[in-house]
């Protein structure tokens, strides 16, 4: 079933209205998002993504409705392990609350650019080249191993190659300047580290992405279902950022839980020829992990302190 330009242009038009009114009502406020604030805007990103999740289901039919619901909610729980890192990369950079605010804004202007050029991409190999579903299925089991051995990203990124081709080309205050990307001082214009701060998101994001897509053809092949859960997901991830970024200790089973969200969805995508999975069970199934993954880790740290902490 093709999508109709209209509907295309219609949720890129709401896209906008809505990153508008969220701007404007951060700016009007004056300040940094408390953790009750962010709570709230998670709840409003997530009833609008649903609200358009209803609209899909109305206007292409079930099946793409739960398509939808499927691949927004693989990608909504992936961008949590996105916060892990920008975490890391936001407090190795010392970046004041009010500026990472405009990172994450931006990042999510970039974001929406480098996804849709993946996912266009994407498709385009996958429909002329079937075969590539199975490297696709490979690498998300080869991922989810690496998730669920592997430990976390180190906190020190002082090392990194980008970081350090950065610093090499750029010129870069040592400074802050209030919310700037860039300053011109002494006559030249240089680069602050917020500037070095967002690309590092950028990327960040990038390598993501690399994951989380090829996690989604295993739901759908539909350009507009894989396009737009992918885009509602990104919405939210500003506000889940500061609902979270203090509360990320107490994930201790997140990654556990991503890792056999990756590994099943990896599986489905190479056995969907031969064993294929009904579109509620698959929605099941990855609603049950991560469930049973957060609802553990919440109680095994419900006295506030970790596994870690307490050995």
């Amino acid at each position: 079933m093709t999508t109709s330009i209209w509907f295309w242009i219609a949720f890129h038009i709401g896209v906008f209205v809505a990153i508008g009114i969220d701007l404007f009502t951060f700016h009007r406020r004056g300040r940094e998002l408390s953790m009750g604030a962010a709570a709230r805007r998670s709840v409003v990103w997530i009833l609008v993504s649903l609200a358009f999740n209803v609209i899909v289901w109305r206007v292409k039919g079930p099946h793409h409705g739960l398509d939808f619901l499927t691949g927004y909610l693989i990608e909504y729980s992936l961008s949590m392990d996105n916060i892990f890192v920008f975490v890391l990369v936001f407090t190795h950079f010392r970046v004041p609350p009010r500026a990472q605010h405009r990172v994450l804004v931006w990042g999510i202007i970039g974001a929406l650019i480098m996804r849709g050029t993946m996912i266009v991409f994407g498709i385009a190999l996958v429909r002329r080249f079937h075969f590539v579903l199975y490297i696709f299925g490979f690498f998300l089991l080869i991922t989810a191993a690496r998730m669920f051995f592997g430990k976390h990203p180190a906190g020190d990124l002082r090392e990194t190659y980008v970081m350090r081709i950065c610093r090499r080309i750029l010129p870069i205050t040592s400074d802050f300047h209030e919310e700037h990307f860039k300053v011109r001082l002494n006559g030249r214009w240089m680069f602050t580290p917020l500037a070095l701060t967002m690309i590092v998101i950028e990327i960040t994001d990038l390598a993501f992405a690399v994951d989380s897509i090829p996690a989604i053809f295993a739901i759908t092949r539909d350009p507009f279902i894989v396009y737009t859960s992918n885009i509602c997901a990104i919405l939210g991830l500003r506000s889940l950022y500061f609902l979270l970024a203090g509360l990320m200790n107490r994930f201790i089973y997140l990654r556990t839980g991503l890792a056999l969200v990756l590994g099943f969805v990896g599986l489905k995508m190479i056995t969907a020829d031969y064993l294929p999975l009904p579109r509620v069970i698959s929605l099941g199934i990855i609603v049950l992990i991560l469930g049973a993954t957060i609802g553990l880790s919440m109680l095994k740290t419900k006295d506030g302190t970790t596994a870690e902490a307490r050995k």
